[in-house]
């Protein structure tokens, strides 16, 4: 009983962090700005979708108006290991996609390509990132491979089960790794502690030496 309990308190956490797989945003740049980068977590073998859209600060009509074509953006991503997965530039709007290799912090960086924008306005970039089955765009995949609509729900469940599955590898891997940062730094803490005895002991020693060197020639003893 208590086993079946904690099975489904797993699965229930599995399926928060499923619904949690899309994250959608909005944030402003300028065109000497630094990149802004953002970081996510994901499974290995996972399929990611970022779609974006870019708006420019119009002094008109004192809002955000579509960017023209002219606007680029540059999308940088690297894995866990800091090696480059994608670096492409895209238009003003569109959407990037990769595949992760490795589990752990996988980061994506956004930046205007300033050579084609020189008006020096404020942009705004909405930006939608997508992990998992839910970013599989499911029309496409029954149009190609002609499903019908219970041979696509079965399709779709079967992709959930399979992301279920990551997302609980993926966690883990994540407590393999506390665990042995744990370790070590449990296995540093000691050898700092017997260092520290050693270095006071040592101490103690070359003070009882020093001591007795002095009484003796202060002839007290």
């Amino acid at each position: 009983m208590k086993m079946a309990t904690m099975r489904i308190l797993s699965y229930l956490m599995v399926l928060v962090l499923l619904a949690q797989a899309s994250s959608a945003l909005y944030f402003h740049i300028l065109e000497t700005s630094h990149p802004k980068c953002f970081i996510e977590e994901i499974p290995d073998e996972t399929l990611v979708v970022g779609k974006y859209k870019t708006q420019a600060w119009d002094d008109a009509s004192n809002t955000f108006l579509p960017s023209s074509p002219g606007i680029g953006m540059h999308v940088v991503v690297t894995d866990p290991s800091q090696k480059t997965l994608m670096s492409k530039f895209y238009s003003s709007e569109g959407k990037f996609s990769f595949t992760s290799h490795s589990p752990g912090e996988h980061t994506i960086c956004l930046q205007t390509n300033s050579t084609k924008w020189t008006s020096g306005k404020k942009l705004r970039v909405h930006l939608d990132i997508e992990v998992g089955e839910q970013a599989v765009d499911y029309a496409q995949v029954a149009a190609r491979e002609k499903l019908t609509e219970l041979q696509l729900r079965v399709r779709q469940l079967l992709d959930q089960v399979e992301q279920i599955s990551k997302e609980q590898n993926y966690q883990r891997f994540r407590e393999e790794q506390f665990r042995s940062t744990s370790e070590s730094t449990n296995s540093r803490v000691l050898w700092w502690s017997l260092a520290q005895t050693a270095i006071l002991l040592v101490l103690g020693y070359w003070q009882m030496r020093h001591l007795r060197g002095f009484f003796e020639a202060k002839k007290l003893v």
